[in-house]
């Protein structure tokens, strides 16, 4: 089956290049508050961060179609010992902007994780009360919901070409609402620099919240997971990226010949390159 697939860089709170319910499945996630790892002071307060959310989440709200699904990859940060609540803010920011909040699933990734923080390791060093703080395995996946999905809206033929693998939706324990995926691991050369989640995430959603030919959008693309399995998986992709220099790590990853291109070179809304995320993360 034929696919289309498009790049856009440039900084996905504002949307402009798609049509108001063009999109039938946004899979996403956006950096992590100032995450130590990889953002370290990329925002310069968490009220700047949540602003980013909110007019991401009213896009998102304006090109998804009614009844579809937006699946959002985040969790809470600890930043300079304090914890921020982006999974119940980002929740009530979702909610503002009109979305229904349908599940939430737990990603829990394997043990000795060695990009997690070990913060366990306090204790080991000080093994007395109130110098506990658990090492952090889990990540969420808030499942939005724009109104009500009409069933009939799709063919049959359209359905059965989309039918869900029961074998491996029991195997791989799906209806769970804990997921055990293993996490993309540090130092690959394609993730580097990129909190990239694993191709499993985006290949279940896709297939559980999408029919095939329709169109998946991911508003804070990184190195192309999300446009990599939609090929796959034969549905169109869009994905929004703000660096620049991750073309040709994206082109590499999801391996097609009809990608266009579209870059946004002016304006607020225009792309940056990772020698400005860089100095700002330094500063």
């Amino acid at each position: 089956m034929h696919t289309k697939h498009t790049l856009i860089f440039g900084n996905s709170i504002s949307m402009i290049e798609l049509p108001d319910e063009s999109i039938h499945l946004i899979v996403t996630s956006p950096p992590y508050f100032n995450a130590p790892f990889d953002y370290k002071n990329l925002f310069k307060s968490y009220e700047q961060y949540l602003g980013v959310i909110e007019k991401v989440a009213k896009e998102s709200f304006r090109v998804l179609k009614e009844g579809r699904i937006f699946a959002l990859n985040i969790d809470d940060m600890l930043v300079d010992g304090k914890k921020y609540p982006i999974t119940a803010d980002a929740t009530k920011i979702f909610q503002h902007a009109g979305f229904t909040y349908r599940d939430r699933i737990v990603w829990k990734k394997p043990d000795g994780y060695l990009r997690i923080s070990k913060r366990s390791g306090v204790l080991l060093q000080n093994p007395y009360p109130m110098y506990f703080y658990p090492d952090n395995l889990l990540e969420s996946i808030i499942i939005f919901q724009k109104g009500k999905f009409k069933y009939s809206s799709i063919s049959k033929e359209i359905k059965e070409k989309s039918k869900i693998d029961i074998k491996e939706f029991q195997k791989n324990n799906w209806h769970r609402t804990l997921w055990e995926m293993t996490n993309v691991l540090p130092g690959s050369e394609l993730e580097k620099g990129i909190a990239a989640f694993p191709d499993e995430l985006p290949y279940r959603i896709i297939k559980l919240f999408s029919y095939i030919g329709e169109t998946v959008l991911d508003p804070f693309l990184g190195s192309g997971t999300t446009m990599k399995v939609a090929n796959l998986l034969h549905r169109n992709s869009i994905g929004i990226e703000i660096i620049r220099d991750l073309e040709n790590i994206i082109r590499s990853k999801i391996d097609v010949e009809n990608l266009e291109i579209i870059e946004r070179n002016k304006g607020k809304y225009r792309y940056v390159t990772l020698e400005y995320i860089n100095k700002k993360m330094s500063t």
